[in-house]
């Protein structure tokens, strides 16, 4: 067991999924919760519960391995999913195929994001970068800025 855990598939692959899971419950749970409170009438203790939970999401996003911006528009895309799960299941909400379609397409770029985000070259990336740093009139950088 210990060494799953310290495999690289775990540690690259399912301990960020994981914690995406986990962040996508208190997100869209605290959220659902707060709605309950102000749309439905219910009572202000589980509207309070709800922040508390949201609160926890917070600290829960800083587990990633990631940086924040590659964190962030992962996250985006498994919350799409996941909050039309969480509809399905606690609100009656029976997703159409356009919601379908659009989550896959979310899930793609979750996947590009997530997936491949040291597949690909990094000197491409910097090659965009130090021309955007360029035209928009900042400190022209060398290739080997990182």
């Amino acid at each position: 067991m210990l060494k799953l855990l310290n495999s690289e598939l775990f540690l690259i692959y399912l301990k960020p999924t994981l914690i995406f899971i986990l962040a996508g419950l208190c997100e869209i749970g605290g959220g659902y919760l707060v709605w309950l409170w102000i749309r439905e009438n219910k009572s202000i203790g589980i509207g309070l519960l709800g922040f508390i939970i949201l609160g926890f999401y917070g600290l829960v996003a800083t587990w990633q391995p990631a940086n924040f911006a590659r964190t962030y528009a992962t996250y985006g895309g498994t919350f799409i999913v996941m909050s039309l799960a969480w509809a399905w299941k606690f609100d009656d909400f029976i997703p159409n195929k356009f919601d379908l379609i659009g989550s896959a397409i979310a899930l793609i770029g979750v996947m590009i994001i997530f997936l491949l985000r040291d597949k690909i070259g990094k000197p491409g990336l910097r090659r965009i970068t130090a021309t955007y740093r360029f035209a928009s009139g900042l400190r022209p950088r060398s290739v080997c800025d990182t």
